[in-house]
Order: structure tokens, then sequence, then C-alpha cells
């Protein structure tokens, strides 16, 4: 079996995470570091034992012994960059939100489909462990029929959480470089992305989103609330987030509070932790004939879903298969969120394109 080799490209905060899906495996190895930072790539290079460094992509793309690129960048890039892999013949794992828009995510689709390559959109909360029992016991009907899907995000503060520094910041509170607000366009897209992982294709949305004003002097997309009907008959789901930024909070990572509640006619699951720790009960607990008891998860850090997500991509590039979030269910996501925020602006409910649904 031949060893992936793989590069990553961007050497930020969130890039230490991703090593960690590479750590012990045999079967693929980081070969590779590319930022425009230079300094900083030598650095994680160092700590890694990498040996080479890039500062120029391009450069990096002419090495045949990479097989696999990470698009760690921000989310303007991309497009461009994701296009720039795939016509270079290597495999593209591009970090969330897909793209900008739907027709720069066609184009990623299409020439993904033109190479024959791999495209996968790098989304780890569907592999967070809590997440994956909790789709377990939805599927084996231990709740009865799914009815209601309530997801909240709140922002926060604590002393251990990650200190990132504010230039890491900047481009996402630009929607030209964004593509929309840091809480419901970048953070949101782990909550649809879960929300379709869970109950499936979204049929319409309406929205609500609000402003609110952080240091220093600029403006964030909550508080705000969101309403769909999926399109499975009978399910209907809720997300909200909420701006509170004197909320303590108990972290390691960034300080989200993320909690999600599934509904069924027989029971209902609760997910509690992910980024954060708020409320102290279980990771997961289910409510089912009048008893609430909890299920235990023998790893619930945030990390573990960065973990099994790399993890993941690694099998199906050895093994064989398709990536559990390719790039055509991405792009269902991304148009979910498009159509959240297209409500917001026109105050009405929005009806997703049923064709694009596949």
């Amino acid at each position: 079996m031949k060893k992936i080799n793989v590069a990553f490209v961007g050497c930020g905060r969130i890039s230490d995470l991703h090593y960690m899906g590479y750590q012990g495996r045999e079967d693929a190895s980081l070969v590779a570091l590319c930022d425009s930072n230079e300094a900083r790539a030598k650095a994680k290079a160092r700590e890694w034992g990498v040996n080479r460094v890039y500062k120029d992509f391009s450069e990096l793309l002419k090495q045949p012994d990479i097989d696999l690129v990470e698009l760690l960048v921000p989310h303007h890039l991309h497009r461009s960059m994701t296009l720039q892999a795939l016509r270079a013949g290597k495999h593209v794992s591009v970090q969330k939100p897909m793209a900008l828009n739907l027709a720069e995510a066609d184009e990623m689709i299409a020439e993904a489909n033109k190479t024959g390559l791999v495209l996968r959109i790098y989304e780890n909360f569907v592999f967070y462990p809590p997440h994956v029992e909790a789709k377990r016991l939805l599927k084996a009907g231990e709740i009865g029929e799914p009815q209601i899907l309530r997801m909240h995000v709140s922002t926060g503060k604590s002393k251990t959480q990650w200190k990132v520094p504010l230039t890491s910041w900047v481009w996402r509170l630009k929607e030209e470089t964004s593509g929309g607000g840091p809480l419901i366009f970048d953070h949101g897209y782990h909550l649809f992305s879960l929300a379709y992982d869970l109950m499936g294709p979204v049929k319409r949305v309406s929205a609500w989103i609000d402003r609110s004003k952080v240091p220093p002097g600029v403006y964030i997309d909550a508080p705000a609330v969101m309403m769909f009907q999926f399109q499975e008959k009978t399910r209907y789901g809720t997300l909200d987030f909420a701006n509170t930024p004197n909320l303590v909070m108990d972290s390691i990572y960034y300080s989200d509070d993320d909690r999600v509640e599934i509904i069924g006619d027989k029971g209902i699951i609760i997910i509690n932790r992910c980024t954060a720790k708020t409320l102290d009960y279980p990771p997961l607990v289910l409510f089912k004939d009048g008893i609430t008891r909890e299920i235990p998860v023998e790893r619930y850090e945030w990390h573990d879903s960065f973990v099994d997500c790399t993890r993941h991509l690694i099998d199906v590039l050895t093994k064989g298969g398709n990536p559990r979030l390719d790039s055509r269910t991405a792009r269902n996501v991304l148009e979910f969120s498009i159509a959240a925020h297209e409500s917001a602006r026109s105050n009405q409910q929005v009806v997703i394109n049923q064709k694009a649904i596949t």
C-alpha cells in the first residue's frame, strides 16, 4: 500500500488539530508545509519534524511526490487554490465553508469530476464522537420518529481558551474575504452540516440575523434565529446564535457553547459540549421511557473530531470509497447556509432549489 504524502497550506492555529490526525499513521505522512508567512511555517516544521517548507503555493504543487494538499486558508482562497491543486494532480481537502457562493462551488466540483481526484470539504463536527453516537441512536430508532432538531451557539470567554492573534480574525470580518459573518457563515457551517447529517436535506428556511458591536468597533452577526423544514415529512429544526461575550466557559479551544437536542415521538437525545464546556451535564444524554440516562462516550474532546475526520479521508484514499462530506454534500450545505442569509436579508422564507439536492 502506497503511503499518502500530505502538505498543509496554511499554518495557523487550526493546523495543530489537523496535524493530530496524522500522528502514528503508517499509511500517511505530513511531508511539506506552505505559508505566506515563512517564519510561521518554519516554526511548525521544527515542531513537527517536517523537512520541506514553501512560501510559494505554485512551487509546492510542482512536487511530484505530494498526493494530498490540505488547504487551511481564508474562504476567498478556497476556489482558486482548489482549482490549482486539482489541475496539478493533487487530491484536495479544503476547509469549510466550501466556497463564497454556489457558482464557485460548482466550478470546484466540475474540476474534481474532470480530473477524477478526491475533493473533500473538511467538516469535523459530524465526526465529533457524541454526534456520531447520537446519529447511531437516532438511526437505531431509540427515540422513535424524529420531529424536531434544536441547535444552539453562544459566544463566551475562558481563561484557558486559545490565544488567537487579531490578524487571524480580520479577514473573517470582511464579507469579501469571508463570504459572510464570522458566526453564521463561518462557524454556522458546522451546524448546517450537522443538521444535514442528522436529518437530511432542507426544503425551506426562514431566518432573522441581527448585529452586535464588539471591540474593536466591529459588528458580528448575532443574535440570530433560523427555522427550517427538512425534506423528510414532519421534520423541523431551529438554530440560534447568542452574542454573550461575558459568559464564562471552560475551554482549551474556542469559547463557543454548542448544544444539540433531537426530539422524537419516543424520546430525546441531548448533546452537550463540543468546543467548550458550559452546563455541567454529560456529553450525551438519552431520555426514554420516562428515564434520563447518560450514554457513555469515551472520547468527547473537540480535537477527537479532527482526528477522526482526518483519518476518514486517509482511509478513503488508501482503501477506496467516497468521503462522507464530499463536494456535492458540501454544496448542498452551502446552499442551506446561503438560503438562511437570503431569508434574513429579504425578510422572506427561502425555498431551496430541489434540483440541487442529490
